[in-house]
């Protein structure tokens, strides 16, 4: 359930994630005032094994305990009981990064009621701006995502990395519901223990909290590297897979996961797969269609990409595949593309008396 605080709670500035659970038992919102409004809202550990949004949290209110915030924060820490056990999220949980939906939504649970009434919430009162914390757990640049190609959600995001990814799915994640009521951002901020990463989201989080504003001029192309994920690709619950080799219905090439934000020459061999393995990968685009033979064919009983490719979020990590996702698919963006994916929509808990 959601628990609401209005201080700091003694032993949270100095405790890791792993322990955080003795002192704040589950999903939390601490509303500190600072100097400037409207507030910003600072996310932390929706997954449970990504600890770095807690790191920077830490670092900011250490560096300010002594004054006063220069600006009002909402932090929201999210998954307390999976970060007791470095999980992503518990096998009885739904994932926290995607329970930001309106409406009723199947298996709903607590905690989607709970996130339900505070979007509700938030869309009626001011906010700043919206920063979502997380960790990869393969090999990627530290990059922001954006769910809307406006100005100010551009001009926030290069402020944390020139490299920029813009989707619209999956639904249901923090940044997506917020950035109809604010300008909104994702930080990944790589591996876990990358100190580098903590060190940039912290200068990124205190820079936004120190801003009179977030600028709404033009970004060019030249500003930024800007990429959109088009698809998704998912490892079906039938299929078995290795990366070392082991056996297994497929068997991936050996150091994969470098192969994060580089582009994949069309007919290069991913994988190997047992005799009879015809559909390793399911593939969906933005609109849920199923595309996985415009992407992948299997040929001699090796996976091959049918055009080039550029992959996000590959992991090694056979629980997180299972949770989420094997990886994404990307293209390279111009700002000038942005008009068709750019959309009005407002969900109904951002009208005013909407139940």
């Amino acid at each position: 359930m959601l628990h609401r605080l209005d201080h700091i709670p003694d032993g949270l500035l100095d405790c890791p994630a792993s322990e955080l659970a003795g002192i704040i038992s589950d999903t939390t919102l601490i509303e500190l005032p600072g100097d400037r409004t409207p507030p910003l809202f600072l996310s932390v550990l929706l997954h449970g094994n990504e600890p770095t949004g807690l790191a920077v949290a830490q670092n900011i209110l250490k560096k300010y305990a002594g004054g006063s915030l220069p600006r009002s924060i909402l932090l929201f820490i999210g998954n307390v009981k999976a970060a007791a056990e470095d999980k992503r999220r518990l096998d009885d949980q739904p994932d926290y990064n995607r329970i930001w939906l309106e409406g009723r939504i199947d298996n709903e649970s607590d905690i989607h009621l709970e996130i339900a009434a505070l979007l509700h919430e938030m869309a009626r009162r001011p906010l700043f701006a919206s920063i979502d914390i997380h960790n990869n757990t393969g090999i990627n640049p530290h990059y922001a995502c954006i769910n809307r190609l406006e100005p100010a959600f551009l001009n926030l995001a290069r402020r944390f990395s020139r490299t920029v990814i813009y989707f619209v799915r999956p639904s249901g994640v923090q940044s997506k519901a917020f950035s109809h009521l604010c300008p909104s951002v994702t930080l990944e901020c790589g591996k876990v223990g990358d100190e580098y990463g903590i060190q940039r989201a912290t200068a990124f989080v205190d820079e936004i909290l120190n801003s009179d504003a977030i600028e709404q001029t033009l970004v060019v192309d030249e500003d930024i590297d800007l990429f959109h994920t088009t698809a998704v690709v998912k490892v079906p619950e039938s299929i078995s897979l290795s990366f070392d080799g082991s056996p297994a219905n497929i068997r991936f090439i050996q150091g994969i996961e470098s192969l994060n934000f580089e582009e994949i020459p069309a007919h290069t061999t991913l994988a190997q797969l047992e005799n009879g393995v015809t559909a390793p990968l399911l593939v969906m685009d933005e609109d849920g269609e199923n595309i996985t033979g415009d992407i992948f064919r299997v040929e001699d009983g090796a996976l091959r990409n049918n055009k080039p490719l550029m992959p996000s979020m590959l992991t090694l990590d056979a629980k997180v595949i299972r949770q989420d996702c094997l990886c994404y698919v990307m293209e390279r963006y111009r700002i000038a593309m942005g008009e068709k994916f750019t959309t009005d929509d407002k969900p109904v808990w951002t009208t005013d008396g909407a139940s």
